[in-house]
């Protein structure tokens, strides 16, 4: 009997499916193509007017090349998020016929293209300290560009699966897993003995803390929600289904859409990062004259950045017993990168390795004067200092060896390293935002049908849509703000499914056991992915 009432059930939402057809139209085609090589010369034009800036000369063309690939590979990235993922946000305004579905895709990709224009690239470094250490100081080596073009091809290629069978899954699950991947393949390749890391599973355990946790906030919170708003508001037209085209009264429509541009917005904020920090990596390799420091900290933020070095300096000579007066940088960079890898930072030795970095930091920046007069030959040994010393005071955390004021005065030296290396300039964020604003006009209709008519037995219902994205719209915004990469995929489908529930619409078990059986198997897919086209990219670069 419940195999008759969910076949017959599908079959009416199927009958009373939003037209979906048109959108192919050759105009469109042509706008479309055009935007898409417009954004591709547009980021071509920019690296080399950020290289003649500060007087870098052309690359070769073994680096150019393999810049030039590796850039298309993450703009495709995005891209393929933007067709697996945004779909999830159209979905409520297309079924509750608040919008047309061509309008509401151009809408929709109108609005991912600002969230990642004002994004504030927390999200983007959260997803590349996941990396090894090793191979986040060298990107532009041959392991460099094995790592990025294993772990993007292999989120890539599990996306278009998942999205092939229609089934909403995570862009971020895929990425993490394709980093945890490569991680442990690097970790197997190195000779035993080596000093290398696999997996920073400190800061795995955090991500996947936002992405466990976010579609079980989704489901609950989308249905307390549509609860309250049963009671509080008692309009009835807010609880039916659309009947046929007819699009809702005025005030429901306009609440519908003001979600779906708020899903569409926190969307781009959040995972229009991910690759964003992918981007950079692979330009301060090939680049790292241009990209490696932020060239645009301008010189009065200079004193500030030498006083905070000066007292980091002095907190982490206060820990040292005996300081070393013959440890060079090069040693000491040895030393906390042994560190880092193995997790041990507050010992003595790092200490008086960390004192010496940060004095390196200051004395090679004062040399120059400002961030932007540091020459090309001093680039790479600046950022890396720089990194190292930031990373460190990230691992140190709570550390009980440092007083509330000391760990305020590293943690202040910390967000002048970051200024200093952790920044994007502002023509990657339009490629990427250009890539994900494309990519949701693509493709969308896939995930779009599952979500609109095979998580709920019965057709979605205006509160059901509103609910869902309002709580979306929220905790995707506030991941973004906190710097964690969330699921929009899995926050919308599970708010879907906790608005059916709640207000006892019934629920398609056999799609959420799909999108659960996904959901689990993303994570052991995208690693074996990465992991194998790891170590075939290594025998060729």
């Amino acid at each position: 009997m419940s195999e008759t009432t969910i076949g017959s059930n599908t079959e009416i939402q199927s009958s009373s499916r939003p037209n979906m057809s048109g959108g192919n139209k050759p105009l469109h085609v042509v706008l479309f193509f055009t935007v898409l090589i417009g954004a591709l010369g547009f980021a071509a034009f920019s690296i080399l007017r950020d290289m003649h800036s500060v007087g870098e000369g052309a690359l070769a063309t073994g680096t150019f090349v393999m810049l030039g690939i590796a850039l298309i590979i993450a703009l495709a990235f995005e891209f393929v998020n933007g067709f697996h993922d945004t779909a999830n946000a159209v979905a409520t305004v297309i079924y509750t016929r608040s919008l047309p579905p061509l309008v509401a895709v151009i809408w929709s990709g109108f609005w991912n293209f600002l969230g990642v224009a004002f994004s504030t690239g927390a999200v983007a470094y959260s997803i590349v300290t996941l990396l090894p250490v090793e191979l986040i100081l060298q990107a532009g080596s041959g392991a460099g560009y094995a790592m990025i073009f294993a772990l993007l091809i292999a989120a890539i290629v599990w996306n278009l699966v998942t999205w092939a069978f229609g089934i909403p899954n995570s862009s971020s699950h895929a990425l993490v897993g394709s980093i945890m991947g490569v991680g442990l393949a690097n970790q197997l390749m190195s000779p035993t003995g080596a000093a290398t890391q696999g997996v920073d599973w400190g800061q795995v355990e955090k991500v996947f803390s936002a992405l466990l946790f976010s579609p079980v906030i989704g489901f609950l919170m989308a249905g307390a929600l549509l609860l309250v708003m049963k009671f509080l508001i008692r309009n009835k037209a807010l609880y039916q289904a659309p009947k046929g085209d007819t699009p809702p009264p005025l005030w429901i429509r306009s609440l519908l859409i003001f979600t779906c541009t708020g899903v569409s917005f926190s969307h781009g904020g959040n995972d229009g990062q991910k690759g964003m920090g992918l981007i950079m990596l692979i330009l301060i390799g090939a680049a790292p004259t241009a990209y490696a420091l932020n060239r645009a900290m301008p010189e009065s933020a200079m004193p500030a950045f030498f006083q905070s070095s000066a007292e980091a300096e002095k907190i982490f000579l206060s820990h040292t017993p005996t300081p070393s007066t013959t440890l060079t940088a090069e040693n000491a960079r040895e030393i906390v990168g042994a560190g880092l890898r193995a997790k041990s930072i507050t010992t003595p030795q790092t200490y008086d390795a960390l004192a010496v970095l940060s004095n390196d930091i200051s004395t090679s920046v004062k040399t120059y004067g400002s961030m932007k007069a540091v020459p090309a030959a001093a680039v790479p040994n600046v950022r890396t200092d720089m990194y190292l010393v930031a990373d460190a005071i990230r691992v140190m955390g709570e550390a009980k060896d440092f007083t509330p004021s000391e760990k305020n005065a590293l943690k202040t030296f910390q967000s002048e390293l970051y200024h200093g290396t952790r920044f994007i300039p502002l023509w990657v964020k339009i490629s990427v935002a250009i890539a994900l604003g494309l990519g949701t006009m693509v493709g969308w209709k896939r995930i779009v049908v599952t979500v609109g008519e095979k998580i709920g037995k019965t057709h979605m219902t205006y509160a059901e849509g509103a609910s869902a994205e309002l709580v979306a719209m929220t905790t995707i915004g506030l991941a973004e703000r906190y710097g964690l990469p969330v699921s929009t995929t899995h926050i919308l489908s599970s708010g879907v499914a906790g608005t059916m529930a709640a207000n006892g619409s019934g629920i398609q078990v056999a799609t959420l056991r799909s999108m659960a059986l996904a959901w689990v198997t993303t994570l052991p897919a995208a690693m074996a992915i990465a992991g194998i086209l790891y170590v075939l990219f290594r025998q060729i670069f």
